[in-house]
């Protein structure tokens, strides 16, 4: 048994499968694996509030497991981590364990929201191959943060996509004026991007080709189309409404 895992003493498959992946952050950084983060500072981006020795130590885990290999990247500039044949089976379970969630682990209004976290999750889930093939910067205002906090910029040099907390200095092609909780809800599904938009909530600035595409280019949570049950242990009642572009993980 590796140490500092949890021991269930039974044979049953799944206290021993627990006993791999049951710790607390698990399964997240497994999340970020599987979404296409391999370096250790990618993944540090998608679990904010873990720190660096703990994200260590859960990788480590993982390695010893078998469920993870780090290999050096082949610019020779530092290491990456890759799951293996037993981590990528994991993929229905964390995504299932996803579903789940979003049908009946609701959420409330008053629950913290994390604007670099979202800003994270967009900047992996944009279509890059409906913007332009140029060096392209859209800026995200939420409005409703203070100072610092509340400007964040996506450059896109397809196919890479780059999220930066301060200016790059480089020209915005398009500014997406919002509310942090309207982007959530659209994130997730809660709320049609084309709505939002239409009503107000989410005022487009700057390249008309990018305002027009908008809600093509701007994917959704891999989530987002996951139809919430109508309340605590019931099933879920009308069709879910439709998200504005295919999710991908």
């Amino acid at each position: 048994m590796l140490a500092g895992m949890s021991v269930y003493g039974q044979f049953c498959p799944v206290a021993q499968a627990l006993e791999v992946v049951g710790e607390r952050w698990t399964l997240l950084v497994v999340r970020e694996l599987l979404c296409g983060n391999y370096r250790f500072g990618e993944i540090l981006h998608g679990v904010p509030l873990m720190s660096r020795s703990l994200l260590s130590q859960r990788l480590k885990s993982l390695e010893d497991a078998g469920l993870v290999e780090r290999r050096g990247r082949a610019a020779g500039n530092g290491h990456e981590y890759v799951l293996t044949p037993a981590g990528q089976e994991l993929r229905p379970i964390v995504f299932g364990l996803g579903n789940w969630g979003q049908r009946w682990a609701r959420r409330k209004p008053s629950d913290k929201l994390d604007p670099v976290l979202l800003m994270w999750d967009l900047r992996r889930n944009l279509d890059v191959s409906r913007l332009p093939d140029r060096c392209t910067v859209v800026m995200f205002w939420f409005r409703d943060l203070p100072g610092k906090r509340s400007r964040y910029w996506l450059r896109v040099d397809r196919p890479e996509v780059e999220l930066c907390l301060t200016n790059p200095g480089v020209d915005v092609a398009l500014t997406v004026e919002t509310t942090l909780r309207t982007m959530v809800d659209v994130w997730l599904g809660d709320r049609d991007v084309g709505d939002a938009v239409s009503g107000g909530a989410i005022a487009l600035k700057g390249s008309p080709e990018l305002t027009r595409t908008f809600p093509r280019w701007l994917l959704l949570s891999p989530f987002a189309d996951v139809a919430k049950a109508d309340g605590p242990g019931q099933a879920a009642g009308g069709a879910k409404r439709r998200a504005a572009s295919p999710a991908r993980a």
